[in-house]
């Protein structure tokens, strides 16, 4: 019997890792696991009891995964679904083996049952990014992570993190005696923003901000001497500088200066800078210091006959003083650096509490810091554990110490927990971003079972091993391929190959190709990267032409089926915008279309951006011949030179011209800026235009981003004026704006894909091209900082060595060998590399060993530039084909539709589709807004919290809890106190109460309300205890044995008229009694909602609702008659119809045939939570007629009484 494939064998409890080459069915394997959780299977494989979607948490790393992951799970559990129903056919090896675990028909039925059931939850399945996994964990669990309730997103740290560079400038850095002043003008720190740039590299690595460090105290201490040495010097100088110059004018004749550092040409230039010193400026340019130096005693240099030449002059042995004096007590700059970044960050945490505000960062810091409180920290992590019990981490070699310190806090040691890692450290290429492979390998040795999955679904067998040979013969010459001292090995994988193989002129294909040049002399970047360009731009155009004769394309096994090449099967892999142009512009010479799928420049930068400013103001003002004229000879408009002189000739067609653009303003002036600029581009021709141009899909997606902005910017500005200044603005920026300017995809139609490697992870393309792979950047110690691991902990080196540059470089390498396999293994079929002696700079000797396809193919000695292919020729097989680079060609596609007509605008002709969409009880109050149905309870309460109060008399003040802030965020505090201790218990809070009162605390704290915490300690115990009536009985919330808080309901509405809604609901509540009219509507979709009680009463079943509305200043405001008209005019008593409406469909489909609405269902309370203390203990109790509750559930889904 063949072994069983790893999905089903995976043990579903501890912490294990499974490493996933590329193409290994990582996502099929999650999605595999994740259907065994839900049946829970496996037996001692399996997890101690079957999981829902809401109860598995599935974390990855960006919001296109988790949609990707949320559909390709629906679809595995649909198809799970219908395949233990027998609906479907076997062929399925995973579901196969699973039904045969299940032999049992009732077993096949029930499970049929629980993973349609699953299939249909997804919506509401625990599938995040890191940020929105920790963004709900703090909001879903406030009281407990000590976050507040609402936090604002603020993406962009910049301004305040500025403003604090400003404050700490102003109180530390503006405490610092003058005398410190050129030291830092040296070091390049002259201002907050400087001082920023060069500390915003240590964010998040500096530590906690303590006092100024000791060395920098020692070097203030310095400072004072310091400047009194050199205010010698520069008076020693002042004083003797006439002397110096004649005589350095005597030396310069007679040669008794070394010609090379002192030139007859630079010398003059010297002289000033040492009369500038003189003058008082700090000396501390690079050309400055230089002039020092080469006056100083030690620095002078003279020739022999110069020797016995030197004048008495003090200057060289002052200068000499104060040159050394520098050195010894030099600003110690990282030092600075790094108490700045950490008070800087500090101050902009203090800012964003304060404005209830937080950024990415933040959310997974503040959930970090909340895990490790140690009055709280044990229990929020309890309470996410029993929230989500299993978590599978997608991508796990993308996380960094923070989100695996998260992790481990809430998993690590735990009993009945389920914790997997799914990851490939070989595809370890986020650095940049923060990601630490470093935190990977040491997650991996900590768990309890490492699992591998090692067989290829997505390349062709000749791919899969030229990859494997490449690599292997990587390791052999190296022993350590991906430099990671062993603990990242090659291990070869498995071909499940593929049904169909890349035929060209008849043949199959080689997987790999090494186009490989050999040269006498090394060839630099530029060169290389305009040589490859051209190589593979020739070879696109050659194979696209091979495709349109019949001769390339892809052919089936059983060569019944041949498929021609596209230009959309062929990606080229880049590392930057460099390389991109060069491409692009090489295949555009060609005819061949591409497009640039990772650029990130803004559209304010484009030459179509300065085309529209010159539109708009034409437009704006069309009496001015010379902006209308400008408009004219724009780009954008491309209007004829004969046309335009025409217009300067034709007084009577420069005037009909001049009417067009005033018809523009009064367009612009009615409809606005967006329809004024579509009937404009329309009336001119540009988009037929530009559709046959090359690139001018690009130019016309420009222009509409832009209008589409200039639309939204519009609703913020005041006339015509303001809008040219905002783009104005915006294009003299540079183009520095948020994420909603950068350029926009023009187009994924057939065109060759010219993307990044590391936006091309986890994408796969037929053929791929790596043209500029020799291509490398080392890691520099003239560049600081450097990024490096010592003993597993990262290092940020603002003042590197030589040491400390090869450690930061051989990490350079060693990513890029990693980006280097994720390059290779994006190809399905195959994938050319181009290989030339590559050198950076005018060096002789190629520097192949710099870059990681050089380490692989030459090794860590490099080869000599003539020596390539003769080192290459071993390698040539079946699988890798190691040939001459093609001889550069002007080959041009011809494809056969080269004249794309204009079509023009396209018609809808279908069915429009009825509106559907899902509703809250708060969207009935005004349907107009299209108020769409909270994703919690507190959206809920928000929604509909109390308006205006009514007047306060002048005569009584307002006491205890009728003093409390008034208005949502108040309301919504007191519900949570009340939703806490619900979930808590009533009882076990009232016997325990002292982690509700620290609550109380906190809430209170974060909203500078501390004076209210005694009151309101008192209050919450009142609300447990004060009884309610219940229509002839009564109880109070600590009495109850078994109720649930925020019970969440969803239920059809199929085409409700709100009218009849509302004609039913006054007939049998209060009827009679004047209330605001719903407004008229239809409800189709499902309505939604939060029940902030339901709980059972001696057999009978009740809903209860909080209300914090203020009714007036004391304790006699709340009368039963003020109360109920209290909820007739905010229209509650619809929302306790809807209630009931949703409790009796409940009941009816858990008591079924037992359940009789009128000895079950108890009725509604509303609780108002300030009138505790009034004559009616603030509670008013409705049971409306049961012909009601019926007539609203026909009304709701006619004829479908069954559904709930």
């Amino acid at each position: 019997m063949s072994e069983r494939p790893l999905p089903l064998t995976f043990p579903l409890h501890g912490t294990r890792l499974i490493e996933a080459s590329a193409g290994t069915g990582k996502t099929f394997t999650l999605a595999a696991l994740y259907l065994r959780l839900v049946l829970g299977h496996g037996d001692e494989a399996a997890f101690p009891r079957p999981l829902l979607p809401p109860e598995i948490l599935v974390v990855t790393f960006t919001e296109a995964a988790t949609e990707e992951l949320r559909e390709r799970i629906r679809d595995r559990l649909a198809e799970a679904a219908r395949a233990f129903a027998g609906d479907q056919g076997g062929g399925d090896p995973i579901l196969d083996e699973l039904l045969a675990d299940y032999p049992d028909p009732d077993q096949r039925a029930a499970a049929a049952r629980r993973l349609d059931a699953a299939a249909q939850w997804m919506d509401e399945a625990a599938i995040y990014t890191i940020h929105g996994f920790c963004n709900r964990m703090l909001k879903q669990h406030a009281f407990d992570s000590g976050s507040l309730f609402n936090l604002e997103l603020n993406e962009d740290a910049s301004e305040e993190q500025h403003r604090a560079a400003c404050d700490y400038w102003r109180t530390v850095i503006g405490r610092f005696p003058a005398a410190a002043a050129p030291a830092l003008r040296g070091a390049g720190l002259d201002g907050p923003e400087a001082l920023l740039a060069a500390a915003r590299p240590l964010f998040g690595h500096a530590g906690a901000a303590t006092e100024l460090p000791a060395t920098v105290r020692h070097w203030l201490d310095t400072a004072g001497p310091q400047r009194e040495l050199e205010d010698r010097a520069r008076a020693t100088l002042a004083t003797e500088l006439p002397a110096l110059r004649a005589w350095v004018s005597e030396a310069l004749d007679n040669k008794w200066l070394n010609g090379n550092s002192y030139r007859a040409s630079s010398v003059p230039a010297m002289l000033d800078a040492l009369a500038r010193y003189a003058e008082g400026f700090p000396g501390t340019g690079r050309d400055d210091l230089k002039a020092l130096e080469r006056f100083s005693l030690d620095g002078l240099k003279l020739t022999k006959a110069g020797q016995d030449r030197l004048p008495e002059l003090a200057c060289f042995e002052a200068l000499q003083r104060v040159l050394e004096s520098r050195q010894d007590n030099a600003l110690p700059r990282a030092a600075l650096l790094e108490h700045a970044a950490a008070w800087i960050e500090d101050r902009v945490a203090m800012m964003r509490r304060q404005t209830a505000t937080m950024g990415f960062d933040d959310m997974l810091t503040r959930l970090r810091d909340a895990l490790a409180d140690a009055a709280n920290g044990p229990r929020l992590a309890r309470v996410i554990r029993a929230q989500f019990p299993v978590a599978l981490i997608d991508e796990f070699q993308d996380t960094d110490p923070v989100q695996y310190r998260i992790f481990s806090t809430l998993y690590a040691g735990q009993p009945d927990i389920g914790w997997f890692m799914i990851g490939d450290p070989k595809q370890a290429i986020y650095a940049f971003r923060g990601a630490d492979v470093h935190t990977y390998l040491a997650a991996r040795a900590d768990t309890e079972s490492q699992h591998t999955l090692d067989r290829n679904y997505r390349s062709a067998k000749a791919m899969v091993d030229a990859v494997n040979r490449l690599f292997e013969h990587g390791e052999r010459l190296s022993g350590d391929v991906f430099l990671m001292d062993g603990r990242i090995p090659f291990q070869r994988v498995t071909a499940q190959g593929r049904k169909e193989h890349l035929e060209i002129d008849g043949a199959a294909h080689a997987g790999v190709t090494l186009w490989v040049e050999d040269d006498d002399k090394a060839v630099s970047s530029g060169a290389y990267r305009h040589r490859q360009a051209e190589r593979a731009a020739g070879e696109i155009a050659g194979l696209l032409n091979g495709a349109e004769d019949g001769h390339t394309g892809f052919r089936r096994e059983d060569n019944a089926e041949f498929t021609p090449l596209r230009s959309r099967d062929i990606a080229v892999l880049v590392r930057d915008r460099n390389e991109a142009a060069a491409i692009r512009q090489a295949l555009a010479a060609r005819r061949v279309r591409s497009v640039y799928l990772s650029d990130q420049d803004s559209v304010y930068a484009t030459p179509e951006a300065a085309d529209l400013l010159r539109l708009l103001s034409a437009c704006a003002a069309p009496e001015a011949d010379a902006r209308v004229r400008s408009a004219l000879a724009c780009a954008t408009l491309d209007q004829p030179y004969a046309a335009l002189d025409h217009l300067n000739r034709d007084e009577r067609a420069w005037e009909a011209m001049v009417d067009r653009f005033h018809g523009y303003k009064h367009q612009w002036q009615r409809q606005g800026v967006l329809p004024m600029l579509r009937g404009l581009l329309l009336d001119f021709q540009v988009p037929e235009r530009l559709s046959r141009t090359l690139d001018g899909e690009r130019s016309l997606t420009n222009l509409l981003h832009l209008a589409e902005l200039m639309q939204q910017a519009a609703g913020q500005l005041d006339g015509e004026q303001a809008l040219i200044r905002h783009l104005r603005e915006a294009v003299e920026d540079g183009g520095r704006g948020g994420d909603d300017s950068i350029l926009r995809l023009e187009s994924d139609d057939d065109r060759v894909r010219v993307i990044t490697i590391h936006k091309s992870k986890g994408l796969e393309y037929p053929l791929v091209f790596l043209p500029f792979i020799c291509g490398f950047r080392p890691a520099e110690t003239s560049k600081p900082p450097l990024r490096y691991h010592q003993d597993g902990e990262l290092v940020v080196n603002l003042e590197p060595d030589d040491a400390a540059g090869a450690l930061a470089d051989r990490e350079r390498l060693a990513e890029d060998m990693r980006l280097l396999y994720v390059a290779l293994t994006r190809a399905r079929h195959a994938c050319w590399l181009g290989l030339s002696p590559y050198a950076r700079g005018n060096g002789k000797r190629n520097q192949l060993d710099g870059s990681a396809i050089g380490r692989l193919l030459f090794g860590p000695d490099g080869v000599a530039n003539d020596g390539l292919s003769a080192a290459l020729a071993p390698l040539d097989d079946d699988a890798i084909r190691v040939t001459a680079p093609p001889r550069d060609n002007d080959t041009v596609h011809r494809p056969s539709d080269q004249e794309r007509p204009w079509r023009g605008a396209a018609r809808f002709s279908g069915r429009r589709a009825e509106t559907w969409w899902i509703a809250s009880y708060s969207a009935l109050k005004q349907v107009e807004d299209d108020t769409l149905a909270p994703s919690d309870p507190r959206g809920d309460r928000l929604a509909e919290h109390d308006g205006e109060a009514a007047p306060v008399a002048d005569d009584i003040e307002p006491r205890g809890i009728h003093a409390f802030p008034r208005g949502p965020l108040p309301g919504l505090l007191l519900h949570d106190l009340l939703e806490q201790a619900g979930r808590d218990g009533f009882a076990a809070t009232l016997a325990a109460p002292e982690e509700l009162d620290r609550r109380v605390q906190e809430s209170l704290a974060a909203r500078h309300w501390q004076d209210h915490e005694s009151m309101l300690q008192d209050w919450w115990r009142a609300a447990l205890r004060t009884p309610f009536d219940l229509g002839g009985d009564a109880a109070a919330l600590a009495d109850l044995p078994t109720a649930v808080p925020e019970m969440e309901f969803l239920f059809p509405a199929r085409r409700v008229p709100v009218e009849a809604l509302d004609r039913l609901i006054r007939d049998h509540i209060a009827p009679g009694v004047p209330r605001p009219r719903l407004e008229a509507d239809t409800l189709n979709g499902m309505l939604k909602g939060f029940i902030d009680l339901v709980f059972e009463h001696r057999g009978r079943y009740y809903v209860l609702d909080y209300k914090s509305n203020w009714l007036g200043p004391d304790d006699r405001a709340y009368t039963r008659d003020t109360m109920t008209t209290a909820i007739l005019e905010s229209r509650y008593e619809v929302q306790y119809a809807l209630y009931l409406l949703a409790l009796h469909r409940l009941l009816r489909a858990r008591l079924g045939p037992d359940y009789d609405p009128d000895r079950h269902l108890g009725g509604a309370v509303y609780v108002f939570l300030r009138g505790l203390n009034g004559p009616d203990a603030g509670a008013v109790f409705e049971r409306p007629a049961t012909g009601l509750i019926t007539a609203l559930d026909e009304l709701f889904v006619p004829g479908g009484h069954d559904a709930g």
